[in-house]
């Protein structure tokens, strides 16, 4: 992350207003319990790629409320031009230090609607605090890893870079993308920053601008290669392609000469899967079977899955705007629920969202996922609640379709998905290296595809919890 975003004022105006009517009203430090989940798997798809964990652990290592940001607050007025939120209480925050326990899914560990990716409990102020950064974080980074994911898999194993910075949405945007995108399985970046922040290997060629900047491509090409002869991959196309990759064989013959090699040429306009041919019978019958052919030019996983059906030659592939904007589900429909508070005699009572769509209806207590297997094969995912436990063969309501008791009794091994990440404010996890968690993605969704392919997997509320929902849901009712 951009470390201006470290900042606690990072996050919704009504946030503040209901921390100070916490505060007012002495509410602030009673225990609280927040999820935060999303409804809806993105892009049509039958489950999510969860990610960001690393952003939440460094926006939360640096929560803590400067003099510049409580100056800021005390500039806030009312309707009647008097500060909305009195000196008392920014005296209150510039006190604050972030004590909350925070379990998380890792990152990299395919996810699915309703599950709870984080949760978060202590005091109900900085629980309330929290909720738009995490959702921010979380919500965006998930969308991207599953977006790259999805491409990556149409690719079938041949490399992915990411190269959306220019249309990102914002700095923090790209960085994000970047960093997402990566953990979904792409190789590389285009973005340099993120390869210095994240660790992540960059990648690049050059432009059309360098290719007209030149007297003609024959120039342009051979200039590209004297200054790069170890790292030449020429964009063919800026006149005529085919002659373009003509062009480049030429220079990578030169290259050849001083020990050095034509690495690849990129296509980025046109019938990608006809000049893809063409280029790769003129690159082969010139000697140069290892130089790749990087395609670029609006790719995502429906236009890569149609060029392979079209028996296109393309070995590797640059995608932009479709993959860091995941443009064709821009937003996933993540929340953040208050689930449980505890009541003076340190009793939790349990709370829930009323609401006329079920999907929309939120699920109380203290949750837990626990996963299921068979053979090494998932079986189903069990949203339980601490309180009430979970029994080795459990039974469940399926969330979707919905309402469908099922009973696990053919499994032979499960595993708890929420890890403890905070204890009182205080970082106990163990980080992870962002290749290790892109590798474990990897697995996770060859594994998860190999299992289930499109086929809905099945999520269910444990038995209890669901009746105490029910119960809940009637006596809250109006």
């Amino acid at each position: 992350m951009i470390p201006y975003t470290y900042t606690p004022l990072l996050t919704d105006l009504y946030q503040f207003t209901m921390a100070y009517g916490y505060w007012k009203l002495n509410m602030h430090e009673q225990e609280a319990v927040f999820h935060l989940i999303f409804r809806k798997n993105p892009f049509k798809s039958n489950r999510a790629l969860c990610c960001g964990l690393a952003s939440v652990v460094e926006f939360l290592k640096n929560w803590r409320f400067q003099q510049d940001d409580l100056d800021f607050l005390a500039t806030l007025k009312n309707i009647r031009n008097e500060p909305l939120l009195p000196d008392e209480f920014l005296h209150y925050l510039s006190r604050l230090t972030f004590t909350c326990d925070v379990d998380a899914i890792p990152e990299g560990t395919v996810v699915f609607p309703h599950e709870p990716l984080l949760r978060i409990q202590g005091p109900l102020l900085q629980c309330q605090l929290l909720e738009s950064p995490l959702l921010n974080i979380i919500n965006f980074q998930t969308l991207i890893a599953t977006k790259a994911s999805r491409v990556c898999r149409a690719a079938q194993g041949e490399p992915v870079i990411e190269f959306g910075m220019r249309r990102a949405q914002g700095p923090d945007g790209a960085l994000s993308a970047s960093r997402a995108s990566y953990i979904g399985g792409c190789v590389a970046t285009s973005n340099t920053l993120a390869g210095k922040l994240y660790d992540i290997p960059v990648r690049g060629t050059h432009a059309h601008s360098w290719v007209t900047a030149f007297a003609n491509e024959k120039e342009a090409f051979a200039s590209y290669a004297s200054i790069m002869p170890h790292n030449c991959v020429l964009l063919v196309d800026t006149y005529n392609t085919v002659e373009g990759v003509k062009n480049a064989i030429e220079i990578g013959k030169k290259l050849r000469e001083q020990e050095a090699d034509l690495l690849a040429i990129r296509l980025d306009s046109g019938d990608m899967a006809d000049l893809s041919i063409k280029a790769r019978t003129l690159l082969d019958e010139a000697g140069f079977e290892k130089t790749g052919i990087l395609a670029s030019n609006s790719l995502d996983e429906y236009v890569i899955h149609e060029l392979k059906e079209q028996g296109a030659k393309i070995s590797s592939w640059g995608v932009g705007t479709n993959l860091a904007t995941a443009y064709d589900h821009p937003a996933l429909d993540g929340v953040y629920k208050l689930s449980a508070l505890r009541d003076p005699e340190g009793q939790w009572q349990y709370k829930l969202k009323l609401s006329e769509q079920s999907v929309k209806i939120s699920n109380p207590g203290r949750h837990q996922v626990r996963r299921f297997f068979c053979n090494e094969k998932y079986v189903m995912d069990v949203i339980y609640d601490l309180e009430l436990g979970i029994s080795d063969t459990p039974e469940a309501v399926l969330l979707d379709p919905g309402q469908q008791l099922k009973k696990l009794d053919d499994i032979d091994a499960f595993v708890d998905l929420l890890e403890p990440v905070f204890r009182k404010g205080q970082y106990i996890h163990e980080a992870t290296s962002i290749h290790t968690i892109r590798e474990n993605a990897i697995e996770e969704t060859s594994n998860f595809y190999r299992m289930h392919g499109e086929s809905q997997y099945d999520v269910g509320l444990e038995k209890n919890l669901y009746t105490l929902k029910l119960e809940l849901i009637e006596k809250v009712k109006p």
